[in-house]
């Protein structure tokens, strides 16, 4: 039988995690206000199903590898002041890869709107 009240409890701590990452997190603030805009645009301008689908396949792509990037850079974090020199590389590489997901989020979004706004 399944528990529920466990279900729940994993849930509330999702959106706990959920939560302080936006208090905290000023990319993940701001890649959610993008987020909200493009997704608010995708509705005005009743794009077809599978542009929205894109869409939401590079927006959450793009707030999952920011999470990601976040959890390490917190766990990095915690080797301090007894940092390894790989540790700054670690996070320049996580931060490269957030960088390409969210440059390939932008040229997919572009290639979307564009006909509406022209």
């Amino acid at each position: 039988m399944a528990n529920f009240k466990r279900f729940f409890k994993s849930f509330h701590n999702a959106f706990k995690g959920l939560s302080h990452a936006f208090r905290y997190e000023q990319s993940f603030q701001f890649q959610i206000v993008v987020a909200v805009l493009v997704l608010i645009l995708a509705f005005y301008f009743k794009l077809k199903v599978w542009e929205k689908i894109s869409l939401v396949l590079v927006i959450s792509s793009v707030l999952v590898l920011e999470l990601i990037n976040t959890v390490f850079e917190k766990l990095s974090d915690i080797l301090k002041p007894r940092i390894h020199h790989y540790i700054k590389d670690i996070k320049d590489i996580l931060a490269g890869t957030v960088l390409i997901a969210t440059i390939a989020a932008i040229i997919i979004g572009l290639l979307i709107f564009m006909p509406y706004f022209f």
